[in-house]
């Protein structure tokens, strides 16, 4: 296979459905930006939305996606058209905004960090606060009493070991498991080297599956906690709540059920089968 050589700039991808509202203002921060921001590519998952606005926009392409890919197939489509000038992939929900630094920021520290395939800053939501959007790759029982215990006892030390928070540091950015897909600085060589988001997860778990990957291709994922962004935060999954806790719970089981998949641990992929279906009747009009 030959090595491909990549360039320098940033291409945005995002992906929209039924987000021409929340992308107005992810556009706006795009283009006050300290560090340029080459090429934006919204991949339209919906097919009766048009997104003309966005297609009038210089500099902006919309990508048909013909039907709902999902976050990282759709993401993966438009990944797959980019040329070769574009060495940085910023995967950014519609309702994301960045800070005119952000981007700099985390070029910055990647310059510093040569084997960083992924960086991710602070995401603040809308009150200010901190989205825990560094964590630690999901363990079966780390998992089990994060999902038991996160609502009713926030605080509980499994959930705080998956969030990160026992991590003490005093750095600008520290490695991580997994960094969410809401805003994502990725190299595109270690994209591409691990053949990016995996189709199998239609929405959910589809950053925790890539952070995986990159660790066991050798490459890191950097929180960047001295830049910052907004996410207002799961503005498209309201639209259709039942169904995406049923996916939420899916791709929770398959991405379990592949880290423990040796055929003596059929049972407890059984047994988590079991328990997410539970689970997910339990939380379906719950907001994720």
């Amino acid at each position: 296979m030959t090595e491909r050589s990549f360039g320098a700039e940033v291409a945005c991808i995002t992906v929209s459905y039924h987000s021409a509202d929340a992308l107005r203002e992810l556009i706006a921060s795009l283009r006050e930006s300290v560090a340029t921001v080459a090429q934006v590519h919204i991949v339209n998952n919906a097919v009766d939305d048009d997104l003309n606005e966005m297609r009038s926009l210089p500099g902006v392409e919309v990508i048909d996606a013909g039907g709902n890919l999902g976050y990282g197939g759709a993401v993966n489509l438009a990944a797959s058209r980019l040329d070769d000038s574009i060495g940085w992939i910023l995967v950014a929900n519609p309702d994301a905004a960045l800070h005119p630094d952000t981007i700099d920021t985390l070029l910055s520290v990647a310059a510093a960090s040569p084997r960083a395939g992924a960086l991710g800053p602070r995401l603040l939501d809308d009150t200010g606060a901190v989205y825990p959007s560094a964590r630690e790759l999901p363990a079966l029982r780390t998992g089990i009493g994060h999902a038991l215990l996160a609502n009713s006892w926030p605080s509980n030390p499994w959930s705080r070991r998956y969030r990160g928070e026992n991590r003490v540091t005093t750095d600008a950015s520290r490695e991580t498991g997994w960094l969410s897909g809401a805003l994502l600085l990725v190299r595109r060589e270690a994209f591409e080297a691990v053949g990016g988001f995996d189709d199998a997860f239609f929405m959910y778990f589809e950053d925790v599956d890539l952070g995986r990957r990159l660790a066991s291709a050798g490459w890191s994922s950097l929180y960047v906690t001295s830049a910052t962004a907004l996410h207002h935060g799961a503005h498209s999954t309201r639209r259709a709540a039942a169904a995406m806790n049923r996916a939420h719970h899916m791709s929770a089981y398959t991405y379990l059920a592949r880290r423990y998949s040796a055929p003596w641990l059929w049972p407890l992929r059984v047994a988590l089968r079991v328990a997410l279906a539970t689970r997910e009747r339990i939380t379906r009009h719950r907001p994720l």
